[in-house]
């Protein structure tokens, strides 16, 4: 009998205990690792920040979803990887022995990088629910007392989709409160424009976006650089198409929401051999690290290159559908190895997005996420906003019934009437 333990209990690590579960059966014991009790459905945390969704209604308790399956479940967190012992020490003192290490940690939030970044200086985030819930509480204060508000995502972000969902969510709850006049909004990013999202942009998302914010008198300042975040004021650097500074802007704010870049968490990124200098895991076309072939990475943790050089450093973001595929390789390469077969699977590494905008939302597929790419598709419209509700709960009811459905796959590309790529179909170069 095999030991697994997958760190995280968040998209990438739920899931993949559970596929492990279906696909290996009872006879091998696998234990997931994460930070609290609870699991939370990321793309919900645009909407807690407005109140449109209680904590409850996006997320579940982990350790009884788990249960359900008979995996175990520690929510104290991992402190230490032993990669050469195969163990792993969690926060409440429990050492795991592992014959494999599946790492879905997710990032560390690099608020650090910033001075003055994050809910400890003075922006909010929404990058986890409790982050979220202040967000929300902060929210509540600004209500009573408006005036201008930034959003946006620092220089080295990899994650821009939910900047653009939280701007335009508040712009249409304010419309919904009869305030948005009373609120001037910027939109700051160190994208090289707008809809680049990190991926280069996808079909015309640049158009589609600037007239979005347009309507929504929104403006914009991109291939800036956060320089500080003091109270009720923003400094930003943009630059020019070289990466040369090019104009300062202090923008004053009642209220201020900025994504971080991110790193690998500390328990990864002192692994040697495991990961790159920011921390994330370097994997090979397996999902596998190179170095140490026990361990297997997933998600937002997993290395990837920009998908090209922008004048302001930007990342490659990991979407939903990316990480399912991520997390399908691993498993049957996990099978595969351990019936003595070559762990030779190949996943596809590809962007589908559904952002909701309030009201309306935007839908973007890149296939692969690499350029050049197979599909290249974007489209608006008041549907994505309804598909985003559906979904949320189509996601949450997989994971309360621990069901190994790729959901993705089957429900946003479904819903899109665009068809899955063959796993053998090329994805674009590893880091």
């Amino acid at each position: 009998m095999a030991s697994i333990v997958v760190m995280g209990a968040g998209l990438g690590g739920m899931s993949a205990a559970f596929e492990l579960r279906e696909t290996l059966g009872s006879g091998h014991g696998i234990t997931v690792v994460g930070e609290g009790a609870r699991f939370a459905f990321t793309p919900s945390n645009p909407w807690v920040a407005v109140g449109w969704r209680e904590p409850a209604a996006t997320s579940l308790d982990a350790g009884e979803c788990l249960a359900r399956r008979g995996i175990a479940f520690d929510g104290s967190g991992a402190v230490r990887i032993d990669a050469g012992a195969r163990q792993v020490h969690t926060g409440c003192g429990a050492t795991l022995d592992y014959d494999y290490l599946v790492v879905c940690t997710g990032p560390k939030l690099a608020f650090d990088e910033v001075q003055g970044l994050g809910p400890d200086g003075h922006t909010h985030s929404i990058c986890t629910l409790p982050h979220a819930l202040e967000a929300w509480k902060g929210y509540q204060e600004f209500l009573k007392d408006p005036g201008p508000v930034v959003v946006g995502a620092v220089q080295g972000a990899s994650c821009f989709g939910p900047a653009y969902e939280f701007a335009m969510i508040l712009d249409a709850d304010l419309r919904k409160r009869k305030l948005r006049d009373r609120v001037p909004m910027t939109y700051v990013s160190s994208e090289p424009y707008i809809g680049h999202m990190g991926l280069g942009g996808v079909g015309d998302s640049r158009g589609l976006m600037e007239s979005e914010l347009r309507q929504r008198h929104i403006h914009w300042i991109v291939n800036a650089k956060v320089a500080a975040v003091g109270a009720g004021e923003l400094s930003a650097v943009e630059h020019d198409a070289q990466g040369q500074p090019l104009r300062e802007h202090a923008l004053p704010f009642k209220y201020a929401m900025l994504l971080p870049a991110f790193r690998g968490v500390d328990a990864v990124a002192a692994v040697e051999g495991l990961c790159n200098p920011r921390g994330f895991v370097i994997v090979d076309r397996h999902q596998r690290s190179p170095n140490h072939p026990r361990i297997f990475a997933a998600g937002v943790c997993v290395a990837i290159p920009p998908v090209e050089a922008t004048p302001v450093a930007t990342g490659a973001p990991k979407t939903g559908f990316m990480i399912e595929s991520m997390v399908t390789t691993i498993v049957r390469n996990i099978q595969a190895d351990l019936a003595g077969e070559p762990a030779d699977f190949e996943g596809t590494w590809n962007a589908v997005c559904l952002a909701d905008m309030g009201d309306t939302g935007a839908a973007f597929v890149a296939l692969p996420q690499i350029p050049p790419r197979n599909v290249t598709w974007t489209k608006i419209g008041k549907w994505v906003h309804v598909a985003k509700i559906a979904f949320e709960k189509y996601f949450l009811y997989k994971m309360r019934h621990g069901t190994s459905e790729p959901v993705y796959e089957k429900y946003v590309l479904g819903l899109l009437g665009i068809e899955r790529l063959k796993p053998d179909q090329p994805h674009g170069d590893r880091q």
